[in-house]
């Protein structure tokens, strides 16, 4: 999607040192498809599924981050304030261009969804391995849909990619993984869900904007509510839109008054193009390259931040791992090894870093790249990985954080999301004990580490 870090719930995948959540097409439970985009160009929108309140009811229960926003008391008052916290937003709305009457029509019937509460503070406790996670969606199924989804719509990908430069199989990977092709993607109202989320709960603030954002998406006509449905969190449409996203990227391709990337399928796939150009998609290069490293190579230069041209990484010994020439060897990349020393590493080049604005989890924008390749005619990733490893439960990913701290490798919290300052710390820890400082959190390096 683009980017909300609270959007998706339920299962995670272990990158790593990472552990980051699932797009919602493989989270969602219980969803009903979405009626497939059913033409080029409607000029009016394709029927879509209504809205529905939620069926299930609040726990009740404080929630797990330990916010005082998110007691189950802070709760309650904040709810029984929801109808005068949404009044209060009609000032700004205002100042936006949307008077009362339309701001109080567009309210009147938004009621807290507290079940929301529940998926806001939980704590996934199961993690999958990027390998499994690519399996999920990187399949035959996505591709035959994607492939079908190529031809169908072959006249807006064409002017799409004209207009804006940005690869077509980049943009259906993005349509196919985001909410398999339209079948998927949540049925929750958007509006209802924002102004929950706006007036109730530990992120009030960011929720604020994104509401009224969707309030000035529906002031403009651009959309019904009853066509404004998503995720819990307020992500929307076929590529998964917050709707301030929507607001400054949606576009009206078609030329038929309204910004429709929900139904209409010409400004779907240039609102997403535009997305991409806007955060630095190069024409006419791809993502990166599948490499194979030397054994004896140094993985403190697996890192993000040190980028290098491609010439470079090859007097460091990198190759394609399918055995042909780099095309540009004078293209600046980072190496990234997501399963460490044991698994394949990639070159990325910078269009993975625009994937990445998309969504700033290096899984996803690995799975994105992976599933517009295979649409292309590619093959499978060559070499293998380590399907054997065993991923870390969250006590032990926090256990991990402890060792390291009490060591001195780390200086954070320790909480079992391992992110970029748990893989430096444990990169440092594998140097000085003589191991390859891959910073991959397996079983081996927790091993280790109680041991010293």
């Amino acid at each position: 999607m683009a980017w909300v870090c609270v959007k998706k719930a339920g299962f995670a995948v272990a990158l790593g040192a990472l552990v980051l959540p699932l797009p919602a097409c493989v989270t969602e439970q219980a969803l009903s498809p979405r009626t497939e985009l059913t033409g080029a160009l409607p000029q009016q929108p394709a029927p879509v599924r209504r809205a529905r309140a939620s069926t299930k009811e609040w726990s009740g229960e404080d929630g797990a981050s330990g916010s005082p926003e998110m007691t189950a008391d802070a709760i309650r008052r904040s709810a029984a304030n929801f109808r005068s916290c949404v009044a209060s937003m009609a000032p700004e709305a205002a100042r936006r261009g949307v008077s009362r009457a339309n701001f109080d029509r567009l309210t009147a019937n938004l009621e807290p969804d507290l079940k929301i509460m529940d998926f806001m503070d939980s704590q996934p406790e199961f993690t999958k391995s990027v390998w499994d996670y690519l399996d999920v969606l990187v399949n035959d199924t996505r591709l035959a849909k994607g492939r079908e989804v190529l031809a169908k719509y072959k006249p807006q990908f064409d002017a799409v990619e004209r207009a804006y430069g940005v690869d077509r199989y980049i943009i259906a990977s993005i349509w196919g993984i985001e909410s398999n092709y339209s079948t998927r993607g949540g049925d929750r109202s958007v509006l209802n869900s924002t102004a929950t989320l706006a007036c109730i709960g530990r992120r009030q603030k960011y929720f604020r904007g994104e509401f009224l954002a969707a309030v000035e998406i529906l002031n403009r006509g651009d959309l019904t509510p009853d066509e404004m449905v998503g995720s819990w969190a307020g992500a929307f449409g076929p590529t998964q839109f917050m709707p301030t996203v929507y607001k400054r990227f949606a576009v009206d391709f078609d030329g038929d008054g309204r910004r429709d990337a929900v139904n209409n399928v010409a400004d779907l796939i240039a609102s997403t193009a535009n997305k991409l150009k806007t955060d630095g998609w190069q024409p006419g290069q791809g993502w990166g390259y599948e490499v194979a490293v030397p054994r004896s190579f140094d993985y403190m230069m697996a890192d993000p931040s040190k980028t290098l041209t491609v010439a470079q990484w090859e007097r460091l010994g990198v190759r394609r791992a399918n055995g042909q020439a780099f095309p540009r060897p004078g293209d600046h990349a980072f190496l990234l090894m997501p399963a460490g020393a044991q698994g394949p590493g990639f070159l990325m080049l910078p269009n993975f870093r625009a994937i990445l604005r998309y969504n700033p989890a290096e899984s996803y924008a690995l799975a994105i790249g992976h599933l517009a390749d295979r649409l292309r005619g590619g093959g499978p990733f060559v070499q293998s990985w380590p399907r054997s490893e065993r991923v870390l439960s969250r006590a032990e990913r926090r256990e991990l954080q402890q060792l390291l701290a009490q060591r001195g490798f780390y200086r954070g919290e320790p909480d079992g999301q391992l992110g970029g300052e748990t893989r430096k710390a444990l990169r440092s820890f594998q140097a000085s004990i003589g191991t390859p400082a891959d910073g991959f959190a397996s079983s081996d390096a927790l091993g280790r580490l109680r041991t010293r």
